[in-house]
């Protein structure tokens, strides 16, 4: 595969330097929405990059700025060029355009009841998925516009929509770059989050049950040795 994508976005990124492996870049059908990543082998000196087969819809630019963005991730370096900035933007304007293909009813309810109280109901629905996790209570896929949640808070309504609220949030403020890093936890994130009615004695709850909830999982895990 054509790797002269690669041999460009390093060299504007780092024009002083040489890239000292062997790039390949693949396109892969396993990724959900515009996800990607790299993996750096120094003993062999390859670094390959893995990339959802949609940013072969993408152009150049913005493909060479997530080729930076990844770079700065395995070199450490942090630098902004233009090219990031405008994968930054074409990342954090895929939730206006992405479709609604999937849906769950009570996290709709959900949705709806957060977005009247807290966001004016100006929040446009996103797709929603359940999962069954101990570790992750809910995410926001910007590349998706998806917001996942766990599958057992289901039964504690309020609980839901606080951590509902705070995936919203996400999709709301998006997030702001600080080096290679992407913060979406910012002063005015939080802010907003706190303005959940009893949001402190929902973060002790959420905390318990997920303490509980874990338990209850060691405990399945033990019996069936």
């Amino acid at each position: 595969m054509n790797t002269d994508i690669v041999q460009q976005a390093f060299c504007k990124l780092y024009p002083d330097k040489i890239l000292n492996y062997s790039p390949t870049i693949n396109y892969s059908g396993k990724f959900k929405g515009y996800n990607a990543n790299v993996q750096l082998n120094k003993f062999r000196g390859e670094v390959t990059f893995n990339l959802s087969k949609k940013w072969q819809e993408v152009s150049r630019e913005i493909q060479i700025g997530l080729l930076q963005s990844l770079m700065t991730k395995i070199f450490k370096q942090h630098k902004r060029t233009t090219e990031i900035e405008l994968y930054e933007l074409f990342l954090k304007n895929l939730s206006n355009t992405t479709p609604r293909t999937k849906s769950n009813p009570i996290l709709e309810e959900s949705f709806n009841r957060v977005n009247e109280k807290y966001l004016m109901g100006l929040m446009s629905m996103p797709n929603f998925e359940l999962r069954n996790s101990t570790q992750l209570l809910g995410t926001f896929e910007y590349s998706t516009d998806t917001v996942t949640i766990t599958s057992w808070l289901l039964e504690h309504q309020q609980l839901l929509d606080y951590v509902m609220y705070h995936e919203l949030l996400h999709k709301k403020h998006k997030f702001s770059s600080q080096g290679s890093r992407h913060c979406s936890h910012t002063k005015e994130f939080r802010e907003e989050e706190h303005k959940f009615e009893q949001w402190e004695m929902l973060e002790k709850q959420l905390n318990s049950l997920v303490r509980t909830q874990r338990r209850k999982k060691s405990k399945s895990l033990f019996r069936l040795f």
